[in-house]
């Protein structure tokens, strides 16, 4: 690290459980964000800022107006009709220009999305549907990649990190096939702006976790938001003998 690195990244350098060896382990990783929305805001601009080296971020859609009422990494109306992984690319080099960022601006699918789950030390999701969150949890445990998942929507939320290292549960041990809010989004239920921000935050916190192998990230664990009266639960999930991911019997199927 150079003397501006150990300036810009000071305050986290002298916590004894990062140090100069945590910093360094952030500086050398590359994280794929998965949507550069509610969620992908606060991640990507947390990560940035925190010295993760290299940040991969993939989004297809564009800046609307709705969105920067809490996708605050779009900064503001300028951005509107630009693409979503761009807008992000231009504020996290201004916020920190000496990290390299890789801005996907298609929909990541099959051999393209496993080939950049397997180059990521870590992959964060900040999708907003249950499509693409199954299609990531299937790529990330076949890749055995850990992936830490967020979702938000009205006053609640939820974040759980899944390991991937041949044990314990998956995505779809949390959500079937016929969960009953597949079609819930924001745009269709609404979202208090800084409850995305508070759920991405957790998302960035774990990310960092993981990466460094400091603390105790949420492996296996759902962590609740109620945000309407601002209390959290902690729940254990057990892996789904009968899962079609990640029990015994699909893996001896595939």
């Amino acid at each position: 690290m150079n003397d501006d690195q150990l300036l810009r990244y000071s305050r986290q350098i002298m916590l004894p459980y990062v140090g100069f060896e945590g910093q360094e382990k952030l500086l050398n990783a590359r994280v794929l964000i998965i949507g550069m929305g509610g969620l992908g805001s606060p991640i990507a601009m947390y990560l940035a800022a925190a010295g993760v080296g290299h940040l991969v971020i993939c989004d297809f859609d564009e800046v609307d107006l709705s969105n920067l009422q809490r996708q605050i990494v779009h900064l503001n109306t300028d951005r509107i009709g630009i693409n979503k992984a761009e807008s992000a690319k231009q504020t996290l080099e201004q916020l920190n220009p000496e990290i390299t960022i890789t801005a996907l601006t298609k929909k990541l699918e099959n051999d393209d999305l496993l080939e950049q789950v397997k180059l990521a030390d870590v992959v964060v999701d900040g999708t907003d549907n249950f499509d693409s969150r199954f299609m990531l949890n299937q790529i990330c445990f076949s890749a055995q990649t850990p992936l830490v998942s967020g979702a938000a929507i009205r006053m609640e939320g939820q974040v759980i990190v899944f390991a991937n290292q041949g044990e314990g549960p998956c995505y779809r041990c949390l959500y079937k096939d016929d969960v009953e809010e597949q079609a819930a989004t924001c745009s269709e239920n609404g979202v208090l702006s800084p409850v995305v921000g508070i759920i991405g935050s957790v998302q960035a916190v774990e990310t960092m976790k993981l990466i460094m192998s400091i603390g105790k990230p949420l492996i296996s664990r759902l962590l609740l938001l109620d945000a309407y009266s601002m209390d959290w639960r902690s729940l254990k999930l057990p892996a789904d003998p009968d899962c079609p991911v990640c029990s015994s019997h699909s893996k001896q199927s595939a």
